[in-house]
């Protein structure tokens, strides 16, 4: 079967852990260096992720986003090092090009943010099945549409890159040229963009009557084949996390004090 979700199927501990476990773990990476203010602390959480990942075996399907994650605060920092209003103390200079301490720091953090949000969404992305997330969140009392909606999120982007590599694998055998230099990529790219959309939008109104067919819409409780619980690792886990928040809270006081 056809797999249209970035989940990653391995028998490891973070594909184990409760999805909302690692949901509580997105809003750690974000409030330890909000409320800690200090730039290591953004450090600090991007390695945590970065062990995440590659014990649980997906730290390959991250490499492309962490590379073009550094294109972007490459981009970044050349913007604020040399225009940011707040330079004045000069750091280093590359013929006319000079760069200031304030711009590249202000860059850097930003750049940090960043990279820290990606890699923590990515721990939650790889590793948990959209359709176990969505069961959890109905049993919880979300309604299901509120389900479909975040299934339908997290399906979106690997649907459309499978419907488009179909699409040039058609064409191609048509004989349309796809591979060579810019110009030869944007030629191709146009014709592309009608099927997708349409290719979309059939597949939204067939997944709305199967839908409806199956009962979306009825007012009666859901039964479950199966109920997760969270466990002791679970406990375990956010109790880890809610104290990385509380340190780093703590931190930030005494650092004002003194």
């Amino acid at each position: 079967m056809k797999r249209i979700t970035l989940y990653v199927e391995q028998d490891t501990w973070l594909t184990r852990l409760h999805p909302f476990s690692k949901l509580f773990y997105i809003l750690t990476a974000v409030a330890v260096p909000l409320a800690g203010g200090a730039l290591w602390m953004y450090g600090l959480m991007i390695a945590i992720s970065l062990c995440f990942l590659i014990s649980g075996k997906v730290i390959g399907r991250v490499l492309p986003l962490i590379a073009f994650s550094f294109t972007i605060i490459l981009t970044v920092c050349l913007i604020h090092g040399l225009f940011n209003r707040n330079n004045h103390d000069l750091l280093f200079q590359a013929g006319p090009l000079k760069f200031y301490r304030e711009g590249l720091l202000y860059a850097l953090r930003i750049g940090c943010n960043i990279l820290n949000m990606l890699l923590a969404f990515a721990v939650f992305v790889l590793s948990v099945r959209p359709a176990d997330l969505v069961e959890d969140l109905e049993q919880l009392g979300f309604s299901p549409r509120f389900g479909y909606m975040i299934n339908s999120v997290f399906q979106i982007i690997p649907q459309m890159m499978g419907t488009m590599n179909i699409i040039m694998d058609a064409q191609r055998s048509r004989g349309m040229e796809t591979e060579g230099n810019l110009i030869t990529r944007a030629k191709a790219f146009i014709p592309l963009i009608s099927p997708v959309v349409s290719s979309s939008l059939i597949n939204t109104r067939e997944r709305a009557i199967a839908l409806e067919v199956r009962g979306f819409g009825s007012g009666e409780k859901k039964t479950f084949l199966r109920e997760r619980r969270m466990e002791k690792r679970d406990h375990g886990f956010m109790a880890c996390m809610a104290a990385l928040v509380i340190i780093s809270v703590v931190w930030r006081i005494i650092h004002v004090i003194y």
